[in-house]
């Protein structure tokens, strides 16, 4: 009997926009719907798989401020603003020639582009020359990167980046691929999913933990800038304990190697 082949990897991106709260950073989370094939039900970030207009060369040439991070990256960041717009109307991006961040009655001018933009009849190029706006992608800070395990059938090869929300910019779910969102504590979604009062899937609350450590905003996007990014790619361990765990690295920082398979999805 052959030996089953894992599926291809789907290059995706995920966001986790975040602003000052009470008690520490909040961060943008909506409700995946039950109908959705992968973390149905979950609480999760913006995020997707990349479409063909987030490598678009000239959406890459004019019609954004570089990003501090390596160029290879520049699709996997355009995707995660399209993905965050997409799923809850939050923009990074300027009006041209301006420093700010678009405000809250502009962005939601352009809530119309939403929908095109999720069923892919138009592109992230489309709305700038349309609507005359830059992408900041300056403002983002890659956060981590996960390969879902060779062992899965559907493998998505995945960078988080970490933003400051747009100021005043509220978001709101699309009301189809994500049914409830909310901003919320990092310590306090991780408290209720121990609670098992949320679903979060293993990565998300990884990164949750990372985000957790910050007290503001600006200590989290600083320790972000700072801290080197590992590659993630769990690795089933059937053989060490009494039932199957999953392994991340020591040195990806999340202060975990190993953890229950049951515990994984839930």
């Amino acid at each position: 009997m052959s030996e089953k082949k894992p599926g291809a990897l789907l290059p995706s991106s995920t966001i986790l926009l975040v602003r000052d709260g009470v008690a520490g950073p909040e961060v943008f989370m909506v409700k995946r719907h039950h109908a959705i094939d992968f973390a149905s039900g979950a609480m999760v970030f913006p995020g997707g798989k990349l479409a063909p207009g987030d490598s678009d060369p000239v959406l890459q040439g004019r019609h954004a401020r570089p990003g501090r991070f390596r160029p290879e990256l520049t699709s996997f960041a355009f995707a995660a603003i399209r993905e965050a717009f997409e799923e809850s109307g939050l923009l990074l991006a300027r009006a041209k020639g301006e420093s700010r961040l678009l405000s809250a009655e502009r962005a939601e001018s352009l809530a119309s582009w939403r929908e095109p933009l999720n069923c892919g009849d138009r592109t992230l190029r489309e709305m700038a020359e349309a609507e005359s706006l830059d992408y900041a992608l300056d403002t983002m800070v890659p956060f981590a990167h996960w390969i879902t395990p060779e062992p899965m059938p559907k493998r998505f090869d995945t960078w988080f980046f970490l933003a400051r929300a747009p100021e005043g910019q509220i978001g709101l779910h699309d009301g189809s691929e994500s049914v409830e969102s909310e901003w919320i504590g990092a310590q306090q979604a991780l408290d209720e999913w121990e609670a098992q009062r949320r679903v979060i899937v293993f990565a998300t609350r990884m990164q949750l933990v990372k985000l957790a450590r910050a007290k503001s905003v600006d200590e989290a996007l600083a320790n972000a800038e700072r801290e080197p990014i590992v590659d993630v790619m769990p690795v089933l361990d059937k053989t060490s304990f009494s039932e199957p765990h999953l392994r991340i690295p020591a040195e990806a920082g999340y202060g975990v190697t190993e953890v229950p398979l049951s515990r994984v999805g839930k």
